[in-house]
């Protein structure tokens, strides 16, 4: 049974990676975003912020590898909505298939789909000319907990996804839940040059603590307690929306 049902999975993120490859506007924000990003933030405002694009690589690197991981993410409730309107869970409800399958299918097949966009990120970031000053492991580290903080996230979106009436209100609710995250955080700019109450909100914004993380852990090649609240918050996610995705899945189909 635990074997048909890993079966399952593999079959059905197999299916959504196809998927993926015969539509290349989803590689929009896998591929094309990522790199289109780094380089106009790093040539356009480099020179403003930080004196030079290589000064501001160490900033804008984990804030772009921030900003990819949470549109890669956002992604999968479209994907899920579009699906839905389609009719293909009906008709995977009359496959004799877990039921769960499809669900998580997809969720596995966005944390391939996350990685390729992390990597992405920091191959751009390494051609513009940015170095980590830490040994190779520790960037695997980095690129492995941004994944897995795009995978939790993911959860959010499906729930999203399956609640929404349309793919475009998913769209619109992930690209402006995704901008807000972004802007009002670390990513670009160091907190302390926005107003007060923006300095609040970008603090309190857990964009914020995933930056800051990812930047501790470049520049001390150790894992930090900010790793560890992120990695915390990371499965705190998955624990609420996990079972509230399920929820929402199981009364549509």
């Amino acid at each position: 049974m635990t074997h048909s049902l890993f079966q399952n999975i593999g079959t059905m993120a197999y299916r959504n990676l196809l998927k993926t490859l015969h539509n290349p506007d989803q590689f929009m924000d896998v591929l094309i975003q990522p790199v289109l990003f780094m380089i106009l933030f790093g040539y356009l405002f480099g020179g403003a912020i930080a004196g030079g694009v290589h000064a501001y690589l160490p900033t804008i690197v984990p804030g772009i590898l921030a900003q990819t991981v949470l549109s890669a993410a956002s992604g999968s409730g479209a994907q899920i909505r579009e699906d839905v309107d389609a009719g293909v869970f009906d008709r995977f409800k009359s496959l004799p298939i877990a039921r769960i399958a499809p669900l998580a299918g997809q969720l596995l097949a966005d944390s391939l789909r996350l990685l390729v966009a992390t990597v992405a990120s920091l191959l751009t970031g390494y051609c513009m000319g940015w170095r980590p000053n830490v040994a190779f492991g520790w960037v695997v580290v980095i690129l492995l907990l941004a994944v897995f903080i795009g995978w939790a996230i993911s959860w959010i979106y499906a729930l999203v996804g399956l609640l929404s009436s349309s793919a475009a209100m998913v769209q619109s609710f992930s690209l402006m839940t995704m901008l807000l995250l972004a802007f009002l955080s670390n990513a670009f700019v160091p907190i302390k040059t926005l107003p007060k109450l923006l300095q609040i909100i970008a603090t309190l914004n857990p964009v914020t603590y995933v930056i800051t993380a990812i930047r501790q852990i470049l520049a001390r090649g150790t894992l930090t307690p900010t790793a560890g609240w992120v990695f915390l918050m990371g499965w705190g996610i998955v624990l609420v929306f996990a079972p509230l995705t399920i929820w929402a899945y199981d009364r549509r189909n």
